[in-house]
């Protein structure tokens, strides 16, 4: 975005977009898994967020958001590509797709959601995290499904769930699966 295309990255521009990438990734995480204290990590204390029916305070949001997300649904997945960053010193802007799929009660049916998260991004003492969030609806719909978890070719594996009952606090605790 802000460099002339096709330029390659010097070794601290790599750095810096791999840092940011996992601040996106962390924070895709965190929705899922509904953690709190995941999410705020991903924004600064002084961030601000722009979600269309919030608008405010990211610290604040991300309370409010993962108990929206446990009320509503059974379980969601935030996946984001496309990410383009603008790198400026010790500023980033981003636009990033992103595709959230959001189970709804019961499993019968699932809101699809695709857009954009326009971020601005600061790094401070060396670390980044997110200073402006805002988010572009490019589409949504919801749909009938047929959940296949119980199915033969699936009830014997591992369970996604919300927390710590997810699958993944098991292998960052004690190291691996069991």
């Amino acid at each position: 975005m802000g460099t002339k295309t096709g330029t390659p990255p010097s070794p601290g521009e790599i750095s810096d977009r791999l840092a940011i990438a996992d601040i996106l990734h962390l924070h895709c995480r965190a929705l899922d898994r509904l953690d709190a204290t995941l999410l705020q990590s991903c924004y600064w204390p002084d961030a601000e967020v722009n979600y269309g029916s919030y608008v405010g305070p990211a610290q604040v949001f991300a309370e409010l958001v993962v108990g929206a997300l446990k009320d509503s649904y059974e379980l969601t997945r935030h996946v984001i590509s496309n990410t383009l960053v603008d790198l400026q010193p010790g500023r980033a802007r981003c636009e990033t797709y992103v595709n959230a799929d959001h189970l709804l009660a019961g499993a019968a049916q699932e809101m699809c959601f695709g857009g954009r998260y326009l971020d601005l991004l600061e790094r401070r003492g060396g670390q980044w995290r997110i200073l402006h969030r805002r988010v572009v609806i490019d589409w949504a719909k919801t749909r009938e499904l047929e959940d296949l978890r119980d199915s033969e070719a699936f009830s014997a594996m591992a369970r996604g769930g919300h927390g710590t009952a997810d699958p993944l606090y098991e292998l960052l605790t004690q190291g691996g699966p069991a």
